[in-house]
């Protein structure tokens, strides 16, 4: 256990897994008190039995990031429940994929609501929250936003959004000691990237195109996320932290 983050209160949407579960984990480790928000109580649960197995503390909210209501709900119910919010991570997303000239509108607007429109309604939510006392807020963007991706154009452009909106809120968060920054993965092994690292051959394809020469961990965006959030980073916002192994900073690996 560490105090970086001593007596701080931490809302994690999309926590129940992947980067979400270890950055709540990470956190609670450094002191937090986290807040796990999803839509499946089970899988929540486990988390927090983690944590507060592990002698961190802890609890879980059901909760649809793509429905303003229950997402602003929840932050705002945490907050009351805690006395405070000092820190918002927005991690959940939902994507859909496909070729551009068959992707219906439908499918296009599937990519934002959750995404886009979560991460508004969070950081909207958590600098009224924040004003004045300060906090920090960690949005997860994807290196699909920096670069482009063949079948993931919606995606592309959800993520690409978060990196600008996330530096248009820092700026406006600034002035009232709330600092906004972004975490940008790339391949990160969590249940979203299951089906491309399914195979030894595609997990090895994979792990060519980043110069580390491995996949990304859950717990490699979580140690990132926290420092971010943390004290330590105090003089950083408006960032957009590649968390990738190296994959953003070439345009081949060597040979």
């Amino acid at each position: 256990m560490g105090n970086r983050l001593q007596g701080k209160v931490a809302f994690v949407s999309g926590g129940s897994s992947g980067i979400g579960a270890a950055t709540a984990k990470r956190m609670a480790q450094e002191g937090a008190t986290v807040v796990i928000c999803g839509r499946h109580q089970d899988t929540l649960d486990k988390v927090v039995a983690d944590i507060r197995s592990a002698g961190g503390q802890a609890e879980a909210v059901v909760a649809d990031v793509g429905v303003e209501a229950q997402y602003v709900g929840a932050i705002e119910a945490a907050a009351q429940r805690h006395g405070k919010l000092d820190i918002l991570v927005n991690n959940a997303m939902a994507y859909t994929w496909g070729a551009l000239d068959a992707m219906s509108t439908a499918d296009w607007h599937a990519n934002f609501t959750t995404t886009v429109d979560g991460s508004f309604w969070g950081t909207r939510t958590a600098l009224q929250l924040m004003k004045g006392k300060g906090g920090a807020i960690v949005n997860v963007s994807s290196i699909c936003g920096q670069l482009g991706v063949p079948w993931m154009s919606g995606y592309s452009a959800a993520k690409a959004a978060i990196d600008n909106f996330s530096r248009a809120a820092a700026a406006e968060g600034a002035p009232h000691g709330v600092r906004v920054n972004v975490v940008i993965p790339a391949v990160v092994e969590t249940p979203a990237t299951a089906g491309m690292l399914a195979t030894e051959e595609s997990r090895k394809a994979t792990e060519k195109l980043i110069p580390m020469g491995r996949v990304g961990q859950p717990e490699d965006l979580a140690n990132a996320i926290v420092f971010l959030a943390s004290d330590e980073a105090g003089y950083i916002t408006g960032a957009s932290l590649p968390v990738d192994g190296g994959r953003s900073a070439v345009l081949i690996t060597a040979l």
